[in-house]
C-alpha cells in the first residue's frame, strides 16, 4: 500500500490529508473514497479500516480543522456548512469528481451536508455511528465561549475526562485500548490552540441537519451502527434511517461508536457490498 501525507491550503487554512492505494492499475476507475472523521477525532481512527479499502479503492482520509494534524485557526468558521465547503474545495483542487463519502460520528454530518450542497460530486454515502438531530449549543454556553480564557476551561473539562476515560466510553470491548490508541487520540491535544479553536466551534456549529432537509436527501446511503454506542444511540440510526429516502441500516451487537476501531472487517465487508450494488 502505497501512502502519501501532504497539506493543502483551502479557504485560508491548512488542511492534512492522506492518500493511500496500491499499485492495481484497475483502482483508478473507481471513485475515489474520502474519509471523515469525527468530533475530537482524526484521520486515525480510520487506522485498521483503510488497509482494508485500499485493496479495492483509492482512499483520501482528511483531518478536519481543528483537528488531528490541520491548522487550528481562532478565524476559522467550523459550522458543519463551511467543513463541507473545504472538503468539497479540496475535491475540486485535487481534481476528484465523483466519490463516495464515509464519515464517522460528526464526520456523518459532514457527509450528509456534501450531499445536500453539491448532491452530483457524491454517488454514495456510509454512515458509521453518525451524529443526527444535535441541536446548536445553548445559548447561555455560547455566550460563556466569548469570555477570555474560556479556552482554559475547555482544556480542564477535557483534560480532568482524560483520554483513558473517553476510550472506555466509546469502545465496547476494553481489551482494544492500548498505550497505540490511547497516543494517537491524545497527541493533537498537546497543542493548545486546538482549544481557542474549540472554542470559536463552540460559536459556529450550527446544529444537525433536520429531518425535512434529511428526507431531501437521496443519495444511496448505507448506515452502520454498534447497537452499545453510548455516544450516538441506535435510536438516532433508527431514526436517520427512516428520514433518509434511499437508505439501509445495519447493526452489530457487542459493539460501541468507535465503529473503525472495533470492527474495521465487518465495516469492509459490509461496504464493499454496498458499492458493488447497482443503486
Amino acid at each position: 500500500m502505497k501512502s502519501n501525507h501532504f497539506t493543502m491550503n483551502i479557504s485560508g487554512i491548512n488542511i492534512f490529508y492522506e492518500f493511500h492505494h496500491d499499485a492495481d492499475s484497475t483502482i483508478a476507475s473507481k471513485p475515489t473514497l474520502v474519509l471523515i472523521h469525527g468530533f475530537l477525532s482524526s484521520s486515525f481512527s480510520f487506522r485498521r479500516l483503510i488497509p482494508l479499502l485500499t485493496k479495492e479503492y483509492t482512499v483520501l482520509a482528511i483531518d478536519l480543522p481543528p483537528f488531528g494534524k490541520s491548522e487550528k485557526s481562532k478565524k476559522f468558521v467550523y459550522s458543519y456548512e463551511n467543513l463541507a465547503k473545504v472538503v468539497m474545495e479540496l475535491l475540486s483542487e485535487l481534481g476528484i469528481e465523483k466519490t463516495v463519502l464515509i464519515g464517522h460520528s460528526m464526520g456523518g454530518q459532514i457527509c450528509l451536508n456534501i450531499s445536500r450542497q453539491k448532491p452530483e460530486l457524491v454517488e454514495k454515502v456510509v454512515l458509521l455511528c453518525s451524529s443526527g438531530y444535535l441541536k446548536k449549543l445553548k445559548r447561555a454556553l455560547v455566550y460563556s465561549s466569548r469570555i477570555p480564557y474560556f479556552y482554559l476551561y475547555l482544556k480542564y473539562w477535557l483534560a480532568k475526562k482524560g483520554a483513558i476515560q473517553n476510550l472506555l466510553n466509546v469502545v465496547h470491548d476494553h481489551s482494544l485500548i492500548d498505550d497505540e490508541m490511547i497516543a494517537g487520540y491524545t497527541e493533537p491535544f498537546y497543542d493548545d490552540r486546538i482549544f481557542h479553536a474549540l472554542t470559536r466551534m463552540i460559536r459556529d456549529r450550527e446544529g444537525d441537519l433536520a429531518s425535512e432537509i434529511l428526507r431531501n436527501i437521496n443519495t444511496p446511503s448505507l448506515l452502520i451502527w454498534g447497537e452499545e454506542d453510548k455516544v450516538v444511540p441506535i435510536e438516532i440510526g433508527r431514526r436517520l434511517h427512516r428520514d433518509l429516502p434511499n437508505s439501509q441500516l445495519i447493526t452489530y451487537k457487542n459493539t460501541g461508536h468507535l465503529l473503525p476501531e472495533e470492527k474495521p472487517q465487518h465495516v469492509y465487508d459490509n461496504i464493499m457490498e454496498f458499492l458493488q450494488t447497482t443503486s
